[in-house]
């Protein structure tokens, strides 16, 4: 059955970028333009996702960070940054 017929997306292709790690209609739209057009989709594409749909998720509900904490970096000055305005 078409989720976004706009663009000929399916309830199967939704569900698969869903697999493939799409959590929010945001990122199925990035996937695959649905939503993007009338919008008249979004909300079955929630509906869709459901709560359990993202391994993110998860983390999220257990308290654990979704993204996994990226080590900091020293950051360049750049060039006569660091010199007293005249």
């Amino acid at each position: 059955m078409y989720v976004c017929s706009c663009f000929g997306i399916t309830e199967q292709q939704v569900k698969q970028h869903a697999e493939n790690g799409a959590c929010t209609p945001r990122q199925i739209a990035s996937a695959c333009k649905a939503g993007t057009d009338c919008g008249g989709c979004v909300r079955r594409i929630q509906a869709l996702l459901g709560r359990g749909a993202c391994p993110r998720r998860e983390l999220i509900d257990r308290g654990a960070p979704a993204f996994p904490q990226l080590p900091r970096t020293a950051v360049a000055t750049p060039p006569g940054a660091d010199r007293d305005a005249a």
